[in-house]
């Protein structure tokens, strides 16, 4: 993880988004509660000298939320980005460097990683 990273996370309600995100900050040591930003669009985390977002753009209402939430600030790239439902935000947001889709099937979950760039390679094949 290094900062500008900017992670798009896909799936159907329920298929694990904020769970991998749980665990990514607990992976990285982070000791707080993880909350789901379902309704506040964003939470934000620190870890050590890395500060991370995690975007739920599910409820987002259009262009005018984004922009009078002042959501734009976020993306200076100094932040790790982890975007739930970036489709929904199409044009707002910068390009992924990683793509994640997650999957219901059986009694699991399946995750698909894809990386867009060579940030994003760097990052998988430590991974």
């Amino acid at each position: 993880m290094r900062p500008g990273l900017v992670i798009y996370l896909y799936g159907d309600l329920g298929a694990g988004k904020t769970t991998l995100v749980r665990g990514l900050l607990a992976a990285l040591g982070y000791l707080g509660k993880v909350k789901s930003p379902t309704y506040t669009l964003l939470e934000p985390y620190r870890v050590d000298e890395l500060d991370l977002r995690h975007f739920d753009l599910y409820r987002l209402t259009g262009e005018d939320e984004w922009e009078s939430a002042g959501f734009r600030d976020e993306f200076d790239g100094a932040r790790v980005l982890l975007i739930e439902w970036p489709e929904k935000a199409a044009g707002l947001l910068p390009a992924a460097d990683i793509n994640i889709h997650l999957a219901i099937g059986g009694t699991g979950r399946s995750a698909t990683l894809q990386s867009n760039t060579e940030t994003g390679d760097q990052c998988l094949k430590q991974f």
